[in-house]
């Protein structure tokens, strides 16, 4: 049984929805998203309020309740107050511009990394060449595009030198000629 199906999703000022044939239609200012929900789950619309509920409490397929409740709580936040991820970049000659809507990264490699934002509503900016945010209304399409930042080149164990997201805990390591006594 799930808690988090049971929660009512209220929609906020200036946020609508719309549900038809098993899809759940969310408009706000941010963007527009669609959920899709299985036939096992019912979807109403009261009062600005959407509810969410297993048709069949035996059924299998319940387990989608809380899945599609937490879709669409996850849908209105973002296209009211929108998604949002940071990612620093640490490392002598390691840098980033926009180029476009296309992020341009020189990592250290021979070659420079570009990154297109997925989705439509998703947004990458640069606001210094040490920094990149990821901004968007589909919560999913924003954690993916930052992933593909960050998976460029994750920061290393020895010398924390690449890019990870902002307030990232790196796990640090001793090199060689620490962990032997010898002179730092």
């Amino acid at each position: 049984m799930s808690r988090i199906g049971f929660k009512p999703v209220t929609l906020p000022a200036g946020v609508s929805a719309d549900i038809a044939d098993g899809v759940v239609t969310i408009k706000g200012p941010k963007g527009e998203l669609t959920v899709k929900f299985p036939k096992t789950v019912s979807v109403s619309l009261a009062d600005g309020i959407i509810h969410v509920l297993p048709v069949d409490e035996e059924h299998p397929d319940n387990v989608f309740h809380g899945t599609v409740a937490a879709h669409l709580h996850n849908a209105v936040y973002g296209v009211s107050e929108g998604w949002k991820k940071e990612l620093e970049i640490n490392g002598t000659g390691y840098r980033a511009s926009m180029k476009g809507t296309t992020l341009t990264m020189f990592l250290g490699y021979s070659h420079q990394i570009t990154v297109e934002p997925i989705g439509k509503y998703t947004k990458i900016t640069c606001p210094d060449e040490t920094h990149v945010i990821v901004e968007g209304c589909d919560k999913q399409q924003v954690g993916e595009t930052a992933a593909r930042i960050h998976d460029s080149r994750r920061p290393d164990p020895y010398g924390a030198k690449g890019v990870k997201y902002k307030g990232e805990h790196i796990l640090r390591k001793v090199g060689k000629r620490a962990a032997a006594g010898g002179k730092k």
